[in-house]
C-alpha cells in the first residue's frame, strides 16, 4: 500500500484552497495530508489544511529557509511547495533534499530571471520570444521621456513595478485633469500624469518601474508543468476576455511558452502569460508559482496539482493531455470557513503561536467556477 503523502503551502494565495482539494481528490487515490502556514491567521488556507501553523512575521530569507527546514523536519514534509521566499529556498535544495523534501520550484537560475521583469524580457526576447517595447525607469524625467515616446506611436502609456506580483502597482497614465468623473464608481487603473510626476519629484527615494503600452486583450495564461529534465508535460492556456474565460491549445500561445519553461529551468509549475500587441501575441509576465487560477483546468478534465507533486516524487506521470477542452466560463465567488477560534496577532519580538494541528473541518459551499 502507497504511503500517505505530505505536502506543505507556504504563506500562499487564498485560492489555493482549490490546490489542496485537488491533491485530496487525486486520481491515483493516494492519501494526501496538506500543512499549511501563513501570517494571518484568518487565511482561509490554514483552515482548509489538515495541520497549520502561524508563521513568523519579518524573517529574512536566510532566517526563513531555516524555519522552512524546521517545518519540512517536524511535519515530515514530502513536498514544500514555496511561494514566499522561493528565491533562498530553491538556492538550499540540497538541504531540504537531505530532509527528505522534495521542492516544487524551479531551479534558482530561473527564479532569478524572471524575480525582475526587465532581465526576464531581455532573457526571453534573445531566444526569439516577442516583447512589448519597454522602459525601465527611476525617475520623472525618465517617466515623462518613456510616455511621450509611446503616446508619439498611438500607444496608452502604463506602468508597473519591475519586480512584483499579479496586478499590484499596476496603472494606466492619462493626460486627463482629474474630475469629479473620476469618482463616480468604482476606482479604476488611470492615474493623471501629472500627479505621478509631482508624487516622484517629490519623493525620497526613485522608483523601480517599467512603461510599456498597455496590451490588448485576450490574455492568455498558460499554464505548464515541466520535469527535472526539461521536459514539458503539460502547457494549455486559459484566456481571459473580459468577464469571459475559456481554454486553447493554440501554438501561438503555446510554442512561446514551452520555449520559455524548457530553456530557462522553469521546473514542475509556472504560469507564463501574453497579450495582444497590434497582431501579434507578446509576453507580459512568467510567474515562477502555480496561478492562483490552476484549479479552473479541472474543466478540461485533468488533476495539474497532482501530476505535479508526482512529478516531484519522481513518479513522472507523463505527457498530460486533456481529454476536452471546457465550456467558457465565468468566476464568481463564495464563502469559505476559517479557523474557529482566531489565533492572537503577533507582536514585534514575540516567539509564535502554532495553530493547533488538527483535521480539516467540514468545508462550507467553495466558490464556483459557473459557466456563462
Amino acid at each position: 500500500m502507497l504511503s500517505r503523502v505530505r505536502v506543505w503551502l507556504n504563506r500562499t494565495y487564498a485560492e489555493n484552497v482549490f490546490f489542496m482539494e485537488q491533491l485530496r481528490r487525486n486520481p491515483s487515490d493516494r492519501a494526501v495530508e496538506i500543512h499549511a502556514t501563513h501570517a494571518d491567521p484568518d487565511s482561509p488556507v490554514l483552515a482548509a489544511a489538515d495541520t497549520a501553523d502561524l508563521e513568523p512575521d519579518g524573517l529574512s530569507p536566510a532566517g526563513y529557509v531555516e524555519y522552512a527546514l524546521d517545518q519540512c523536519a517536524r511535519r515530515g514534509i514530502d513536498v514544500f511547495v514555496p511561494r514566499l521566499h522561493q528565491a533562498a529556498i530553491v538556492a538550499h535544495r540540497a538541504e531540504f533534499a537531505a530532509a527528505g523534501t522534495a521542492l516544487l520550484a524551479p531551479t534558482p537560475e530561473a527564479v532569478a530571471v524572471f524575480e525582475d521583469k526587465a532581465t526576464a524580457y531581455e532573457a526571453v526576447r534573445s531566444v526569439g520570444v516577442p516583447v512589448p517595447p519597454w522602459w525601465r525607469v527611476r525617475t520623472a524625467d525618465e517617466l515623462l521621456a518613456a510616455v511621450e515616446e509611446l503616446e508619439k506611436a498611438g500607444h496608452k502609456a502604463c506602468f508597473k513595478p519591475a519586480a512584483g506580483a499579479g496586478g499590484v502597482g499596476f496603472r494606466v497614465i492619462t493626460r486627463a485633469p482629474f474630475s469629479l468623473a473620476h469618482l463616480a464608481g468604482f476606482p479604476g487603473p488611470y492615474v493623471q500624469l501629472d500627479l505621478v510626476l509631482d508624487a516622484l519629484r517629490r519623493a525620497e527615494d526613485p522608483v523601480d518601474w517599467l512603461v510599456m503600452p498597455r496590451l490588448e486583450q485576450p490574455e492568455v495564461s498558460v499554464d505548464v508543468l515541466a520535469g527535472p529534465d526539461n521536459r514539458v508535460r503539460l502547457a494549455v492556456g486559459r484566456t481571459k476576455n473580459g468577464r469571459r474565460r475559456g481554454f486553447t491549445l493554440d501554438e501561438r500561445w503555446l510554442a512561446p511558452a514551452r520555449l520559455i519553461a524548457e530553456g530557462f529551468g522553469l521546473h514542475y509549475l509556472s504560469n507564463i502569460q501574453f497579450r495582444m500587441y497590434g497582431d501579434e501575441p507578446v509576453l507580459l509576465d512568467v510567474n515562477t508559482r502555480p496561478a492562483g487560477g490552476l484549479h479552473q483546468l479541472s474543466l478540461c478534465g485533468i488533476n495539474v496539482p497532482w501530476a505535479a507533486v508526482q512529478l516531484a516524487l519522481g513518479e513522472d506521470p507523463g505527457v498530460v493531455e486533456p481529454p476536452f477542452l471546457g465550456q467558457d466560463y465565468t468566476v464568481v465567488s463564495g464563502p469559505r470557513p476559517l479557523l474557529p477560534t482566531a489565533i492572537p496577532r503577533q507582536r514585534e519580538a514575540e516567539v509564535p503561536l502554532p495553530v493547533a494541528a488538527m483535521p480539516a473541518p467540514v468545508q462550507a459551499a467553495s466558490a464556483e467556477v459557473l459557466p456563462l
